[in-house]
């Protein structure tokens, strides 16, 4: 399959990034956005296009389609790519299921969260049993930030390696070869197991943010947690439950790569020598990106309940012991008022309650 035009669903920083950078590589692109946030669309329509900002100046696109209706958004479409995060991703099946052909490719395009199994899962409780082409990544393909009421992106970074994992696992070659047609960086995952491991966001965010929750407080809004927040003291709750990661990845038979080596392949640090603190401090990607503005960010919940309570689960199921990582959801609840282990992300809630390893490899 050669790829000519891409869809992008999600209007966020990935999203309106990809719609610009893709245009820049030459392929036909649509945006699309649910209709209840079509103002994240308005400025985009108004200027018919999109302001790229990156470390070569800023181009300006046009974009060919900017719509909230998804079957012009994905109609032709080689590649139909979400760029949404975690918790959007039912919403975005109920929508894209239906009327997704099974010669189209779906891409889940951010950080990895089981999102392939949630996906035709919920296509499948709607009665719906396609043999769908469908693939996620273990994180977004670009560091940036993306201003829809300017139409406007800032790209910082276009990473350098991502794992790319189909379900079932046996399409992963198949399709890796189509969305190598649009980004260079993927290398093949074991399975999406691996990629779920391999995302980075629960490991770095929700410790150290919890632990600077007066800080993000009294900042109202001022706050930059890799410049700031990664002190001394909290970059040895990433390094626990970094531990506690690998360790589970061991169990599933899986090389993961640590903290530092994992960034430093993206392209967020610029060596694999330096400390954990030092490179985020001086990361030149990481220290220009602001936030969380407050403890409701999905610094704490999407990264909580779509990574770290499946991390938990999956400690119990290999025998591996989370202390860290229930700490922080314990603890993270307890601020937010939440119940993260009955609302998160659980083997029981992905179909695969009562699996032991073998089982949940087998699975996917």
């Amino acid at each position: 399959m050669n790829v000519n035009k891409v869809a992008i669903l999600g209007a966020g920083n990935g999203g309106i990034t990809a719609a610009a950078d893709l245009k820049g590589k030459g392929f036909q692109v649509s945006l699309y956005e649910m209709p209840q946030f079509a103002s994240n669309l308005r400025a985009i329509e108004l200027k018919k296009g999109i302001l790229l900002q990156d470390s070569s100046g800023e181009t300006f696109y046009e974009i060919d389609v900017v719509t909230t209706d998804i079957e012009v958004a994905i109609q032709g479409a080689e590649i139909v790519m979400l760029t949404v995060p975690g918790f959007a991703i039912e919403s975005f099946a109920e929508l894209l299921a239906p009327v997704v052909s099974e010669t189209q490719v779906i891409l889940l395009n951010g950080a990895g969260a089981m999102g392939c199994v949630r996906f035709v899962k919920k296509a499948n409780e709607l009665g719906i049993h396609k043999a769908f082409k469908i693939a996620e990544t273990n994180s977004l393909t670009y560091g940036t930030r993306a201003f829809p009421e300017e139409a406007r992106a800032e790209l910082s970074l276009r990473v350098k390696k991502l794992f790319l994992a189909a379900y079932p696992e046996k399409n992963t070659t198949e399709l890796l070869e189509i969305c190598s047609q649009v980004y260079d960086c993927f290398v093949p995952a074991e399975n999406i197991w691996h990629t779920t491991l391999e995302n980075g966001n629960p490991e770095v965010h929700p410790g150290p943010s919890l632990l600077n929750a007066g800080r993000i407080d009294f900042s109202e809004g001022d706050f930059w947690l890799y410049r700031e927040g990664i002190t001394e003291h909290t970059v040895k709750i990433i390094k626990a439950i970094e531990r506690e990661r690998m360790e589970i990845g061991k169990a599933f038979g899986f090389q993961l790569e640590n903290a530092v080596q994992s960034r430093a392949r993206r392209g967020y640090f610029n060596n694999e020598e330096e400390d954990l603190q030092t490179l985020f401090n001086t990361s030149e990607v990481f220290t220009q990106i602001k936030g969380p503005v407050s403890v409701n960010s999905r610094y704490f919940t999407e990264d909580i309940s779509n990574g770290l309570v499946l991390w938990s689960d999956l400690g119990k199921v290999t025998g591996v012991p989370t202390p860290n990582i229930d700490s922080v959801i314990i603890l993270g609840g307890s601020i937010l008022e939440q119940d993260f282990y009955e609302e998160g992300l659980t083997l029981k809630k992905l179909g695969f309650d009562g699996f032991d390893v073998q089982q949940l490899i087998e699975s996917v």
